[in-house]
């Protein structure tokens, strides 16, 4: 069904196509420790389940933040989600398009392509008055049958960097501010090093944006020709691998292919080096 579509779909598609029964729409906002209340109280749009990007979609086990889970712990716990292989999964996040970006990469990771990144996320849904929620749908689902299949080529790590570094047709596009990118202001993670990758350049990941949702694809082409990228490969980093999802995103929709984010970006890199 979203083969028609592009791999971000409007608020106006969405509203369409609710009442699918193969639609699961995924609400992937980042929940704060303070906010812990939020899940009795937000905004909801219809059918919504909650992935729990920070908790179950990573690997608590790891040194840094929002790391890519294993294979097995993905695909166990989108099976309790209710997820299948034939299933269409709209995911959103309350900011526009930030950590649903995140998701979109993850399901592409694990092998599962008919996803898309709800443009404007809740935002641009309640600005057109559309219906929302005070509650996420009950979990009475059937256990899914999704089965995740890695693929490798989608994400690199601190072993790789080195080498793409040397590359001259790899390119690494950070999506942090120009103000942390050129180490004009402190990182928010407590005691990490200001700075960036060697000869990285940087694409802050808000010029992408017109209000909540994504520029056009000829302004989308337009921002990324202006680093002469050609037929080079694209590794992706910003401050957790959050926000290089939205590069990769924007980049997938205007057809490159040769695209992997860095999953621990400057928080494992700034670490990692002195």
């Amino acid at each position: 069904m979203l083969n028609d579509y592009s791999q971000a779909v409007s608020v106006s598609w969405l509203h369409k196509n609710i009442d699918n029964e193969k639609l699961i729409v995924l609400d992937a906002t980042i929940i704060k420790v303070s906010d812990s209340t939020i899940l009795s109280s937000e905004d909801w749009i219809p059918k919504t389940r909650y992935f729990d990007l920070k908790g179950k979609f990573s690997d608590l086990e790891a040194e840094f933040p929002t790391t890519l889970p294993r294979e097995e712990q993905f695909g166990r716990e989108a099976r309790t989600l209710g997820i299948n292989q034939d299933s269409i999964i709209v995911v959103y996040d309350s900011k526009g398009i930030y950590s649903s970006a995140r998701v979109w990469w993850l399901f592409k990771t694990f092998g599962f392509e008919n996803i898309a990144v709800l443009d404007g996320g809740l935002p641009e849904w309640k600005l057109l008055n559309y219906k929302t929620v005070t509650s996420l749908e009950d979990p009475n689902w059937v256990i899914g049958d999704f089965s995740a299949v890695y693929k490798l080529q989608n994400m690199c790590f601190f072993n790789d960097i080195s080498e793409i570094l040397t590359d001259k047709e790899c390119l690494i596009l950070d999506a942090r501010s120009a103000e942390r990118f050129k180490g004009m202001v402190p990182e928010s993670r407590l005691g990490l090093r200001r700075g960036t990758i060697p000869n990285s350049q940087n694409l802050p990941y808000i010029n992408l944006f017109n209000g909540n949702c994504l520029k056009s694809k000829e302004d989308l082409k337009a921002i990324f020709n202006t680093f002469k990228i050609e037929n080079k490969s694209l590794t992706f980093s910003c401050g957790s691998g959050i926000t290089a999802c939205v590069l990769a995103l924007a980049a997938d929709i205007i057809g490159y292919k040769k695209l992997s984010v860095y999953d621990g970006s400057w928080t494992e890199y700034g670490t990692l080096t002195t």
